[in-house]
């Protein structure tokens, strides 16, 4: 793995379709949070979210998502895509994404995604269940990071 990815958690590999570029002949920029995306539902797995949400009807929901393009990647290549909570606060998460190329191991984006827990059923949001706080300390302890608290707002 890319000392780039070093301290994510969550770390995985994505072939480039030719289908993920445009007319400028470089993959598009909505792919890339695409990328993120599929990331982010990764990490969440590893949270067994999905159990909780059926049981609880509380889950995580994307608020924000950002991108810096820092190199532009084409077809044909291999993508190194990372995960990882960064932040905490009483109702939400800020999780950091990276993007590698393997083809030319660099730096490709990185992005951050503001995820905040939803109770599904009334459509407000709610205070992160412990359990869920603790799985993401545990999972970030387990990659030797320290995850910082969160002003609420």
């Amino acid at each position: 793995m890319s000392d780039l990815l070093a301290h994510y958690p969550l770390v995985m590999e994505m072939v480039v379709r030719w289908g993920d570029m445009d007319a400028f002949q470089h993959v598009n920029n909505t792919m890339y949070f695409r990328y993120f995306e599929s990331a982010r539902i990764a990490y969440f797995q590893r949270l067994d979210v999905s159990d909780f949400t059926s049981n609880q009807g509380i889950g995580p929901i994307l608020a924000a998502t950002s991108c810096r393009f820092r190199f532009p990647v084409t077809f044909p290549d291999t993508l190194l895509v990372g995960a990882r909570a960064i932040q905490l606060g009483d109702d939400r998460f800020l999780m950091e994404h990276r993007i590698v190329s393997q083809r030319h191991n660099r730096l490709a984006a990185e992005g951050d995604a503001l995820v905040v827990m939803l109770d599904y059923r009334t459509g407000k949001k709610v205070s992160m269940p412990h359990v869920v706080r603790a799985r993401i300390l545990e999972i970030e302890e387990a990659a030797g990071n320290e995850v910082e608290g969160m002003i609420v707002s």
